[in-house]
């Protein structure tokens, strides 16, 4: 069996030393096209992977330096304007109480962005390419249309985000900005003409910008330090409705596309094909998206402790408590303006556009990446752009046409069930791939990480599970419908139900059977070897390196 998948990659796979080169055990991402991957001397920057001598005597914050981007990129999947909602309603209903619960979450999100950009690092493929190359055809576009749904649902709070933050600023109509949004995020989308790290600067400042205005908000409000580090490590879930809060929360931080934006953006950067150098990538990626996380941290507990504090104060009127009661993007607002002033609301309006707008930036991005990964689609990038956006701000649009603001922030609530409903049929062939030979090879997971990121994988779609049963039981109780209404609706529902779970049950426990690596052949000469692993300089054609996305760094608009 083992020689019959073998035969089957050398099948597609050019075993000429001169495409895929010698030297290491690294292994090499199959070409499902079945062309060879473009030769370094093709490359106008061959002379990058011509002098690793000059590179390794780079200081090693330079190198890092060189990493630096995906992760602020990713990052702002924990700081979008549903996050932020959330972020909200736990501080007003508990006080600092669920800190620790964000601080969990995303040491979670840590171990899961550092699998995806593992995988894309490893294997010189992204998500959807691979489960493009693994899964039957019926499932593949089924595990395609999941991951466009979930790139509309997440863009669904960013749009309407931003909206709020140009109502807030400006007093325009909210379905006004849902079409100022999606144009000025093609406008800024514009930046990657000018290559992908031009994009990711502003990104980063956009992040450092909210991260300013809420800790100047935290100025305003001044909350106890002692309370705050008190809610960060004590765990605690007490008063009416916590653990439902910390269950929307920790399903909040997790987004299925960035699971797919992750490993495509890894692929920006060119790394050399062999074991030094994938190993050193993977460490700096993991730097690189720890410290964008621990931002994204800061600005979470800050949001938390500038809520708990202006709603748990002990002279606040009844207007004010029946705000904190129900609060929302754009209520959050009129509470800060009339408990703080109207400076304190400008600041929150400015941190709410930035999160908006970067956050509608990466969810276009994702869905490009998708798109492509999964159809393979042969249109203009820009045009593909385009049709993202299009399709992204749709629902969003509608809604704020027809339901104004109240109507938005429902929409909201929605579009988090969609997204927790969706994760699996991203976070499971993750999960897999990353622990699979046949994708990673002498780089897959070790044991102990296999066994730490499946108890969080099942930890994760286990609440999320729990979170939509319970929440739809609960509507079907309680709601006004009739009762025949209310038969008709669970003699639908449940089946679907049932055919989701066993859908789960499936991506679990399918065997892998696509092998989508290649073994070089390792060079006679011991000395040689060894200047491959450890990046010294060999000949141009004996080096391997990571297959480079062209189109990952330039997406040029029309002329």
């Amino acid at each position: 069996m083992r020689s019959q998948e073998l035969q089957q990659v050398s099948d597609v796979v050019p075993s000429s030393s001169s495409s895929w080169g010698e030297g290491s055990n690294r292994i090499a991402a199959l070409n499902l096209e079945g062309t060879p991957p473009p030769n370094i001397t093709d490359s106008p920057d061959h002379k990058q992977f011509d002098h690793h001598d000059e590179d390794s005597k780079k200081p090693g914050w330079r190198k890092f330096l060189s990493f630096v981007g995906p992760g602020f990129l990713v990052s702002l999947a924990y700081l979008d304007p549903g996050n932020l909602e959330t972020d909200l309603q736990a501080g007003a209903n508990h006080r600092f109480e669920l800190l620790w619960v964000i601080l969990i979450g995303l040491i979670f999100a840590l171990i899961i962005q550092s699998l995806a950009a593992n995988l894309g690092v490893s294997t010189g493929k992204h998500l959807s390419e691979l489960c493009k190359a693994e899964y039957p055809k019926f499932v593949k576009y089924c595990l395609w249309l999941l991951a466009e749904a979930a790139v509309i649902a997440a863009d669904i709070p960013e749009v309407i985000g931003t909206a709020f933050a140009l109502n807030i600023l400006f007093h325009i109509p909210i379905w006004t900005g849902v079409l100022i949004t999606g144009l000025s995020t093609l406008l800024l989308l514009g930046l990657q003409r000018y290559g992908v790290r031009k994009l990711e600067l502003l990104i980063t400042i956009l992040v450092f910008v909210m991260a300013a205005c809420f800790f100047a908000e935290m100025g305003y409000v001044k909350p106890p330090a002692g309370a705050v580090l008190k809610g960060m490590f004590i765990p605690k879930l007490s008063g009416q409705g916590a653990t439902g809060d910390a269950i929307a929360l920790l399903g909040a931080l997790v987004m299925p596309h960035n699971l797919f934006l992750h490993s495509a953006l890894v692929l920006s950067r060119k790394i050399p094909n062999s074991v030094h150098g994938i190993n050193d990538a993977c460490r700096y990626f993991l730097i690189e998206s720890g410290f964008a996380l621990f931002v994204a941290f800061l600005i979470n507990v800050a949001i938390i402790s500038v809520s708990g504090t202006v709603c748990s104060a002990n002279n606040i009127s009844n207007e004010i408590a029946n705000q904190c009661s129900d609060l929302n993007l754009h209520s959050a607002s009129f509470l800060l303006k009339s408990v703080l002033g109207r400076s304190s609301s400008t600041i929150y309006a400015i941190a709410l556009l930035a999160s908006g707008q970067s956050s509608t930036i990466t969810g276009t991005y994702a869905g490009q990446f998708i798109m492509q990964g999964f159809l393979d689609l042969k249109m203009k990038k820009w045009a593909r752009n385009l049709m993202t956006r299009c399709i992204a701000i749709a629902p969003s649009l509608i809604v704020a046409i027809i339901g104004g603001s109240n109507g938005s922030a429902r929409l909201i609530i929605i579009a988090s069930m969609i997204l927790s409903f969706e994760l699996p049929f991203a976070l499971i062939p993750l999960l897999k791939f990353s622990s699979s030979a046949t994708k990673m090879g002498p780089h897959k997971n070790s044991i102990y990480v296999i066994v730490i990121s499946w108890i969080l994988g099942i930890g994760i779609i286990g609440i999320n599970i729990y979170y939509l049963s319970t929440g739809f039981v609960d509507w079907l109780i309680h709601n006004n419908l009739p009762k025949v209404a209310n038969v008709f609706v669970g003699l639908l529902v449940f089946p679907l139900m049932l055919v989701y779970i066993l859908a789960i049950i499936y991506l679990t426990f399918r065997k892998d059977t696509i092998v989508t690596f290649v073994e070089p052949v390792r060079h006679d000469h011991l000395v040689a070897q060894n200047s491959m692993e450890h990046g010294h300089s060999c000949e141009v054609g004996e080096l391997d390196h990571i297959p480079y996305k062209e189109d990952l760094v330039d997406i040029p608009l029309p002329e």
